[in-house]
């Protein structure tokens, strides 16, 4: 009787096991003396922090969406894992919890090993720089769920706060200074309009220069979304509220950490927005662009007044608005 393997179905095991024995190091890179044990048991094992009064542990998840398109057909494949981390990290600070450990979910349609392995180098060089550890992750060969070389990724993040900290909205106060915190780029949203524009209406391709960078066209889209967490921690004691500028720009995502009856003002001829997406204006409309993109802006940090000047003597941040009377909204003036 002829038999099937699991190999015969577009499973291989010996595959999988290989891809774990050749991540291990590159995992321990990550880790802290808070992780117990290593890669190989049932999960990750993460030792409480102490000195917290009341510790809230709290959860964040994301992905990277279609920039993943760009990093599979391009086979640039050790960025997009920072990309990972970034998006999950960067919102846990803004409910003021300091990143402990990453979890990814990697799923594909046939598992390469040195691929693979560029991808989680990139998770792991994303949480060195999170300062968190990476502490487990499953890896998924799923033939007829995906085809060809596809792949996708989740992560998960989890951080500590005291729980009296993370109230961030009460602390804003009417004439507080808007901080806005420069992007590296397109960080990981609008990507589906990007693609739309470079490749569909302008007909470039991966290796065509760009009049605006002394990079290619694949090298600049892929460009890893940067990473706030040393910055907050240097810094947490100056900041009345962070605000993560993602998907829905900063008109959807300042509002979030308002309380009612304040609004902030945003004066549009601060923002030094950056050149791609300068470019990118040309074939989108004004509104389309701030509601897609972050324009430049990363992160913007809520601060009084008279902490204002140690915060942008400590970052590369500049002052693009304040906080005034409203109704919870964002005024670009």
């Amino acid at each position: 009787m002829n038999t099937i393997s699991y190999k015969d179905a577009g499973v291989d095991i010996d595959a999988g096991n290989k891809f774990v024995n050749k991540i291990k190091p590159i995992v321990k890179t990550t880790f802290n003396k808070n992780v117990i044990g290593g890669i190989g048991s049932f999960s990750g094992a993460y030792e409480l922090p102490e000195g917290y009064k009341k510790p809230v542990i709290l959860g964040a998840t994301d992905g990277v969406g279609t920039k993943l398109r760009l990093a599979i057909e391009s086979k640039k494949l050790n960025t997009v894992g920072i990309d990972l981390v970034a998006m999950c990290v960067n919102d846990l600070i803004c409910n003021f919890a300091t990143p402990m450990f990453f979890l990814d979910y990697y799923a594909t349609a046939k598992l390469n090993v040195e691929e693979s392995v560029e991808i989680i180098k990139g998770i792991a060089a994303g949480c060195i720089e999170a300062e968190c550890a990476l502490i487990g992750g499953e890896t998924a060969e799923m033939p007829g769920m995906y085809h060809g070389d596809d792949f996708d990724l989740a992560g998960f993040a989890t951080g500590i706060a005291e729980k009296e900290d993370m109230d961030r909205t009460s602390r804003v106060k009417a004439g507080d200074v808007l901080i806005a915190i420069p992007s590296s780029g397109i960080h990981s949203n609008g990507f589906s309009l990007v693609r739309k524009v470079f490749f569909e209406k302008l007909k470039l391709n991966f290796n065509d220069s760009l009049p605006f960078s002394n990079q290619n066209v694949i090298d600049t889209l892929l460009t890893p979304t940067r990473i706030y967490v040393k910055m907050f921690k240097q810094l947490r004691n100056y900041i009345n509220a962070l605000a993560h500028i993602t998907g829905g720009g900063i008109v959807e995502n300042l509002p979030r950490v308002l309380p009612t009856g304040l609004q902030a003002r945003v004066y549009e001829s601060r923002i030094k927005v950056l050149p791609i997406f300068e470019f990118l204006s040309e074939h989108v409309s004004k509104e389309e662009m701030y509601r897609a993109f972050n324009m430049g802006v990363g992160m913007i940090f809520v601060v009084s007044p008279d902490n204002a000047d140690i915060v942008l003597a400590q970052t590369d941040g500049y002052i693009i608005g304040e906080i005034s009377s409203g109704d919870k909204n964002v005024l670009v003036i």
